[in-house]
């Protein structure tokens, strides 16, 4: 990852590339590209991730699946949509996933008043050069938390669909590449929604992931008095390993092994909730890709090299159930998304295993 964007042509009107390190990103220590290119087995990338989780946990106590999750969205190279009531550590989940890889973290409180270059920057002019400068915004980083997504209006939600889809950000004709590793971990508070604004299909499609955090139990609950009452965990909180590490785990998770029984088999999945006849929209050939990789990531968090029907089975409803849209026959039968993302993974063969 560089710390300085390439330089762009000289348009009259245009803004330049910047010049110098881009707000957000860390510097690159010397021979960082070819550490980033060691191969890593499945066996070293689940170590790393369980240790990942372990510091994650102490500042979120009690939930080991939506960290497993985060994580599974993180090496997926996805973004993450947390859905939950205020107070159970949405925001402290995506901070603590960012001190445990040491990635540079923005917080973008979404407002109705935020506009799209409060996101992605904006060109200011230079009297002195007589020249538009761009100054970068704060989706400049590793990891972006966007607080409260739903707040903002459909215009501004927007100026994250290119960031997302793409890692870039076009400014008055300039493209300027965002961080490497990028990622998007946005919350929206289910409950409060007078002045919201839903997301748009588009804009829910391109969440690798959907979670929910949840109340803890007592017990975990009384665990986190202990944790936090001696002061922020967060702020205690070490980085577990780094960035250019953090490449190669993704690296060998795109590589990992997938029979063509297995991405058979998420079609299959994927092509069956278009078929119910409670949904009026199914999930799209990007939930098929954003299910093969979350499967990938899954397999090797668990330490094997090699993907299998169960690892599609776990991450099925995460991946498709935000992108369904409800029918008048399934609104009317009080089915939610989860419930039919499972009735159609009940009607889907499982693979048989091949013969030797």
């Amino acid at each position: 990852m560089s710390s300085s964007a390439p330089s762009a042509p000289s348009v009259p009107g245009v803004p330049p590339a910047p010049s110098g390190p881009v707000p957000g990103r860390r510097p690159e220590p010397a021979g960082a590209a070819a550490y980033a290119a060691e191969p890593m087995d499945a066996a070293t990338v689940a170590d790393l991730t369980g240790r990942i989780a372990s510091a994650v946990q102490r500042v979120i106590v009690g939930k080991p699946d939506a960290v497993r999750l985060a994580l599974v969205a993180m090496l997926s190279e996805g973004h993450l949509l947390v859905e939950d009531v205020p107070g159970v550590g949405k925001t402290s989940l995506a901070k603590a996933l960012a001190r445990a890889v040491d990635g540079a973290v923005s917080r973008i409180q979404f407002t109705p008043d935020l506009l799209p270059g409060d996101i992605t920057g904006t060109s200011v002019y230079n009297r002195q050069t007589s020249e538009f400068e761009f100054r970068a915004g704060p989706v400049f980083a590793n990891v972006v938390i966007a607080d409260e997504i739903n707040r903002a209006s459909p215009k501004t939600q927007s100026a994250l669909l290119e960031c997302m889809a793409e890692h870039q950000v076009t400014v008055d004709g300039g493209t300027y590449p965002l961080g490497d590793p990028f990622m998007v971990v946005a919350t929206q508070n289910p409950v409060e929604m007078d002045g919201t604004y839903p997301l748009p299909e588009a804009q829910r499609d391109r969440f690798t992931i959907r979670i929910s955090v949840g109340y803890p139990d007592p017990a975990a609950e009384l665990a986190m008095l202990d944790e936090h009452g001696a002061g922020e965990p967060l702020d205690r909180m070490r980085p577990v390993t780094d960035l250019h590490t953090l490449r190669s785990m993704t690296a060998a998770t795109r590589a990992l092994h997938t029979a063509a029984e297995v991405r058979r088999y998420c079609v299959d999945i994927v092509g069956a909730t278009r078929r119910l006849s409670e949904v009026r929209l199914g999930a799209s050939p990007r939930a098929t890709l954003h299910l093969l990789r979350a499967a990938r990531a899954w397999a090797i968090t668990s330490g094997r090299g090699y993907v299998v029907p169960d690892d599609v089975q776990a991450v099925a409803v995460p991946v498709l159930a935000h992108r369904l849209l409800l029918g008048p026959e399934g609104v009317a039968a009080r089915r939610s998304a989860t419930d039919l993302v499972r009735a159609a993974v009940g009607r889907v063969a499982v693979p048989s295993p091949p013969r030797s």
